[in-house]
C-alpha cells in the first residue's frame, strides 16, 4: 500500500507581522492543521525569508503535537490503556 501526505504552508505578510497556516493534505492524511507567527524587530533588516522560515518552524512544531497527540489517542482507543510514545 502506499500513501501519501504533503504539508502545505500558506503565508500572510505585512512588512512587521507573518503568519504561517500549515495543513496536512492527502486522500488519507489526517486534515490536521496549525499556525505560526513570528515578529520582526524594529532592528532588524525586513527579510520576509526570515519571517516565513521562523513561522514556518512554529506552525510545524505546533502541527506535530497534534499529530503526536491524535496519534497517541488512537493508540489509547484500540488497547484500552495508555499510549506512552518513544519519540
Amino acid at each position: 500500500m502506499h500513501n501519501q501526505w504533503d504539508v502545505e504552508l500558506s503565508f500572510e505578510e505585512d512588512g512587521i507581522h507573518t503568519a504561517c497556516d500549515a495543513r496536512l493534505v492527502g486522500t488519507r492524511a489526517p486534515g490536521l492543521s496549525a499556525h505560526g507567527e513570528a515578529v520582526r524587530s524594529a532592528e532588524d533588516r525586513p527579510l520576509a525569508r526570515i519571517g516565513e522560515e521562523m513561522a514556518a518552524s512554529r506552525a510545524l512544531e505546533e502541527l506535530s503535537r497534534k499529530l503526536r497527540a491524535q496519534a497517541s489517542g488512537e493508540i489509547e482507543d484500540e488497547g484500552h490503556r495508555p499510549a506512552y510514545l518513544i519519540y
